[in-house]
Parts: C-alpha cells; structure tokens; sequence
C-alpha cells in the first residue's frame, strides 16, 4: 500500500505547485517583454530606444501610398527588385529605405513598416512604423498636387496611433514609447523641386526663393512643435538634398549636358542654413527637447563628387530605364534600359537613390549625429 502524505507534505506540495506557476507566469511576461523589447539598443547611460517613428515623403515612405487614390505608387516591379524576396512594397527605391537603415542602426527592426498596413500586428506597433507618403512636403500644396496625406494628416494618423498604443498597453506603458522613441522627420524636396521650380503658379505668392524657403521652414517648425506637444523628445529632422544634382532635374533644367542645377541647389542650402537655427532655437525654448539637424546634403553631394571612393561608377542618371526622367509609374519592368547592377548607381529612378547609396549615407549620418539625441 502507498503510503499517505501527511498535511505537512500536502502543504509542501501545494506551496511547491504556486511558486513553479509562478515562475513560468514571470518567464512568460519577460519572454513577451523580450520580444518586444529585445532588438532596443542599450547606449552608455543613455536609456533604450523603443520605437523608431517616420513622419515625410517618398524618402522614407515605405508603402503607404498602396492604400490611397494616387498615382505616386512604387508597388510594381522593378520597385523592389533586390529587396528581400524581390518584392515591392512600395519604397521608392530597389531595397531598403533610409527608414530601415536608421532602425536597424538603432537595432530596434530590419523594417519599419507603413502605418496603413491591415496586416500590422501590436509588435509592429511598439516597435515603430512610418507614416511618410510619397510626394508630400512641409508645403501642404506639394501633397495635395499628388493626392496624398500632408503632413498634418500624418499628424493625425500619429494621433491614432497612441490611441491604439494606450489600448493596447495602457497610459504609462505608451507615455514612456512616446516619450523615449527616436523620430524621424523628411521632407522638402518634393516642395523645392516640383512645387516651387516647377509649377510657376507656386511661385506667384511668394516674392522670391528666400520668401519660399523660409516659409518652409516655417511649416517644419510648426510640424515639429505639434510633434513635441504630443509627448516626442528625441526627433531628427533630415535636410533638403542637393535638389539640383538629382537625375530628373538635371534633365529639367540642367542644360544641354544635363549639369547640376545651381538655383535648385542654393535654395536647399538656403532652406538647411534655416533649418538648422529653427531647430537649435527649439531646443532652447522646449523642455527637454532633442531636436537633431541630420544633413544629408552633403553626404550626397560627396558620393555624387567622389563616387569611386564608395564603389559607385554612374552618378547623373538612375538605373530604371534611361534614368533621365523614370520615376514611380513611368518606371516599369518593360523598360529594356533599366541596368543591371544598381549597386553601381547612386540614383535609382530619377529623384530617388538605390539601396546601396541610401546605406552609406545613414550609417554616415548616424555617425555624427547619434550622441545628440541623447
């Protein structure tokens, strides 16, 4: 016969059961915490970053665009073609967008995927998302002309989105991701290029270039404000491009040998050279605000410059058909020009570099700007 257990053994056991359910509800918890969590990085007395959040244009517009009426769309081949399993997505480019690499830099995700995506799922949501849509700018004109979200829409959608966070993970939970995530801000070419230089009616409300751009500027800081009274600190906000050198307006208004566009390119300058005292003005005004100027102006210009020094062969047009005007539906897969390496190219389409120029300017970017936004 088996012998009975006595209460002091039936108690042991019992306490034994509740400390073993406990332990695998903490593991649990941290597990899911972990996954979450996990790809944070941790910097020197610094803090973890939770989320990487994008706010602009086709730069960094991962495929929003999918989901609206508009013809700026990149969902079609060639778009994607050395993206992870060859698919497009959406971004404006053959692979990854700067938005990925800043995030992977960051070590918070591979991919930030587009806010409109029905296929997001919470993870995607606290570690970050992207509501950029291509062809907007700080210059609401710039989106309404394409038919996309402005940037105030994007404010919205970030508006709906803590809603679903606080849903989600509750008040204190979202208040620390709001508060400690790492945001991104691009726009002002499409305003420059296809706004301002393009379309003369633009033009007829503003005295001169210097008028255009500091209105600009006055849109971004409003922009980033909204952005700041919403709970977000650490926001880095991306300079104009040396408009002037990209394919499409070499071929607009560079002349007969296609040369880099010197008015274009001084209006950018213009624009940055204002844009980085707004900014260094904020941060003294805000508390506790981390407003970062990230210049890619010249970075670009330097890979366009000096481009054996990084690998690249061809600098004045972009690997999708002739690479003189191609971009969004005028690039497409029947194209018999478009190359065949694009690693060797600087410009994808005519407005948007390839993955392997975005790579070298992130990581160039992130560099010399990571320790401000801390």
């Amino acid at each position: 016969m088996k012998k009975l257990m006595g209460n002091d053994e039936l108690l042991f056991i019992k306490s034994y059961k509740k400390i073993i359910n406990t332990i695998v509800i903490y593991s649990m918890i941290i597990a899911t915490f972990m996954q979450i969590y996990g790809h944070a990085v941790e910097f020197p007395e610094k803090g973890k970053v939770p989320a990487f959040i994008v706010f602009g244009d086709s730069i960094v517009d991962p495929g929003n665009n999918n989901y609206i009426a508009t013809i700026g769309r990149a969902d079609f081949p060639p778009y994607g073609r050395d993206f992870p399993g060859g698919v497009a997505t959406g971004r404006y480019s053959n692979g990854k967008i700067p938005s990925d690499f800043f995030a992977e830099e960051l070590g918070i995700k591979e991919f930030v995927p587009p806010y409109l995506d029905p296929k997001l799922n919470i993870s995607d949501l606290l570690t970050g998302v992207s509501f950029a849509f291509g062809a907007a700018g700080y210059d609401p004109d710039s989106a309404k002309l394409a038919n996309v979200r402005t940037l105030q829409d994007q404010l919205n959608l970030f508006r709906g989105y803590i809603k679903e966070l606080k849903d989600a993970v509750g008040e204190n939970t979202t208040s620390t991701i709001i508060s400690k995530s790492v945001y991104l801000v691009c726009a002002g070419s499409n305003d420059i290029t296809n706004t301002y230089f393009s379309l003369p009616f633009a033009r007829l409300h503003y005295k001169n270039v210097s008028a255009y751009t500091s209105a600009m500027v006055n849109w971004a800081s409003s922009f980033v404000q909204e952005l700041y009274a919403l709970g977000a600190r650490r926001i880095g906000v991306i300079s104009a491009p040396p408009c002037g050198c990209l394919p499409s307006q070499r071929t607009l208004h560079g002349g007969l040998f296609r040369s880099c566009v010197k008015d274009e390119n001084d209006a950018s300058i213009l624009f940055n050279n204002k844009l980085f005292t707004e900014l260094g003005s904020l941060n003294q005004k805000l508390v506790g605000s981390r407003f970062v100027y990230l210049d890619i102006y010249n970075p670009l210009l330097d890979l366009i410059n000096n481009p054996s020094q990084s690998g690249f062969t061809v600098v004045n047009r972009g690997c999708c058909g002739t690479g003189n005007l191609e971009v969004s539906f005028l690039c497409t897969r029947l194209d018999p020009g478009t190359c065949k390496n694009a690693s060797k190219f600087i410009f994808w389409d005519s407005f948007h570099p390839t993955e392997a120029a975005y790579k070298v300017i992130v990581h160039e970017v992130v560099q010399k700007s990571i320790d401000n936004f801390f």
